[in-house]
């Protein structure tokens, strides 16, 4: 699979993984970091998605132990949660 398909592929995964709340994490993480990110960082990405959108968001927020496996700087990354975007009406004031 070329570089091109294999990143459309990701970015189908990254959004659409069943909620609209794993949607806009997954896919927002993919969409915000991915143009920078290298091999290992697809490798640790594909890795994730492997995983239970429960299990993903409860890392990215703190509220779960992270595997040793996705410790790191992508898992650093995925918790700033700097890519998500609310729907009009409700950000924070």
């Amino acid at each position: 699979m070329g570089p091109d398909a294999y990143r459309r592929k990701l970015h189908y995964r990254a959004h659409h993984r069943g909620t609209r709340e794993a949607d806009a994490m997954v896919g927002g993480f993919f969409d915000r970091y991915s143009g920078g990110w290298s091999r290992d960082d697809f490798a640790w990405f594909e890795r994730l998605l492997e995983q239970q959108d429960v299990d993903i968001m409860g890392w990215a927020m703190g509220t779960i132990p992270v595997p040793e496996e996705f410790e790191g700087a992508m898992m650093d990354q995925l918790q700033r949660l700097d890519f998500i975007r609310l729907p009009d009406g409700l950000e924070k004031n």
